[in-house]
């Protein structure tokens, strides 16, 4: 056989991902908040990209106006007779300073657990001893709102007496909210209790001994091991069920992940009609930068003059990006309007199946481009703020061969539940039964996983005697 180098030409079909496909595709990916980040370090690193304010154009010629006013004569005595009345006026929200105030003008700022804690320590206590037990105490908070060690470990670390460190932590049993720095749930709902004034001592015993007969809602086994009537005990379940069991609710914690949602479109009623708004109003506009782009042409460096061309084609391609994604987005809100307008007309319990194959076909893209489009992104409608991976819902068969959204399904249990007695719940085969009798087919098995998915107990645990 005859072995050696040779040069032969083929010709091959291969889909190459370029670094703008992907650009392209990142982009179509980001949510409004995650864009801006994008958009704020594409404005550092290139220096062909420029973002547009205007406001501050306007702000200028503002200011220009008002420089001329100054240079203009003023009659100081009919300003004083105009204008007789010189007290301080508060701002007009409807007025034109309007745009100057940010979104933080309008929230409050939560305070932390700890600080709140810390505060009242220091109007609580007096010696040094104490202040420094108690913020060592207050430091070992857990995001509950618990103390997790034990006293005996506090004494050790820091050196202090036992009894001091208890009589401190009961001190700080009573502040504000109620139930913090206890060492486990059942003490929590003890001070809870104390701090309300009940008087009632099988409510401190259920506490003590009976929370988990409780989850699982036992009254008649409390009510046997107390000796006391069923109503009574499930009264007593009632005062503890409305107890804070989590402390720290309500202020802010380490762990917090707090997450703002910025919608990326806006769905408005006017008339009978839906009018789709993308909201990229406050993204920067992006322009390029003539400066740069005049200098292409005028540098004799061929490298400084490739390396301000390839800048320039990405800045041009990422502004053509951004505008398709916006295209992009539009369309697809368009065409989950148009599958699901009796959503927005009725709710809930019309929405339709829906899911990606059709949104593709209907616009003429591919799925995972509108997969793409839709992840992460949310749409203010006026019925409330929506993920539109919300609007695509599988599907459960009807009598007459239809099909129904499971979001649907749930709406319709989730109303029969509502509609129930108390003293009789529903059970899963009789919902299973109700919804047959509706024209729904679906087995006891799905209609038990879509309560537990809605967080909605079982029949025994709804039960109330």
């Amino acid at each position: 056989m005859k072995m050696g180098f040779e040069l032969n030409l083929s010709q091959t079909q291969k889909l190459i991902m370029t670094p703008e496909l992907r650009q392209a595709i990142q982009i179509l990916q980001f949510n409004n908040v995650e864009l801006t980040d994008f958009i704020n370090k594409q404005l550092e690193i290139n220096p062909f990209l420029e973002s547009v304010d205007n406001k501050s154009d306007a702000a200028s010629n503002d200011d220009q106006a008002v420089e001329n006013k100054e240079n203009e004569e003023i009659d100081w005595i009919e300003l004083a007779d105009k204008y007789d009345d010189f007290s301080y006026k508060t701002y007009d929200k409807y007025g034109d300073d309007e745009n100057k105030q940010s979104f933080e003008s309008y929230t409050s700022k939560k305070l932390s657990l700890k600080d709140h804690l810390m505060m009242q320590l220091g109007m609580a206590v007096k010696s040094n001893k104490d202040k420094r037990i108690g913020e060592f105490i207050i430091e070992s908070l857990d995001n509950k709102g618990y103390l997790g060690c034990s006293l005996q470990d506090i004494s050790l670390l820091i050196n202090e007496n036992v009894v001091d460190v208890e009589r401190v932590l009961r001190l700080i049993q009573t502040f504000d909210p109620l139930g913090v720095a206890a060492r486990n749930l059942s003490e929590c709902l003890m001070i809870q209790l104390k701090e309300k004034g009940i008087q009632d001592k099988n409510a401190y015993i259920i506490v003590e001994r009976h929370l988990e007969d409780i989850a699982t809602n036992k009254i008649q086994k409390i009510a046997k091991d107390l000796h006391i009537s069923v109503k009574r005990v499930q009264n007593i379940c009632d005062i503890i069920k409305m107890l804070e069991p989590k402390p720290s609710r309500g202020f802010i914690v380490d762990s917090d992940n707090i997450r703002y949602i910025v919608p990326d479109a806006t769905i408005e009623k006017i008339n009978n009609d839906y009018v789709i708004i993308i909201n990229d109003s406050y993204l920067p506009t992006l322009t390029i930068n003539n400066h740069y782009k005049n200098m292409i042409n005028e540098l004799e460096d061929k490298e400084a003059s490739k390396f301000l061309a390839d800048k320039l084609n990405s800045s041009m391609w990422l502004i053509k990006s951004i505008e398709q994604r916006r295209m992009t987005l539009y369309r697809v809100v368009e065409s989950i309007l148009k599958f699901q307008r009796k959503f927005f007309d009725e709710g809930k319990e019309a929405l339709r199946p829906l899911v990606l194959k059709d949104v593709a076909d209907d616009i003429g893209m591919h799925e995972s481009t509108i997969s793409r489009a839709t992840n992460g992104k949310y749409v203010q409608t006026p019925r409330g703020l929506f993920e539109l991976k919300y609007f695509f819902a599988s599907s459960v068969s009807e009598k007459d061969g239809d099909g129904v959204s499971s979001t649907s399904v749930k709406s319709i249990i989730q109303k029969l539940i509502d509609e129930e007695s108390p003293q009789k719940p529903l059970s899963d085969q009789k919902i299973t039964e109700k919804l047959k009798e509706a024209g729904i087919n679906i087995s006891r098995r799905t209609v038990a996983k879509y309560r537990d998915e809605m967080r909605i107990p079982s029949s025994s645990m709804r039960r109330r005697y």
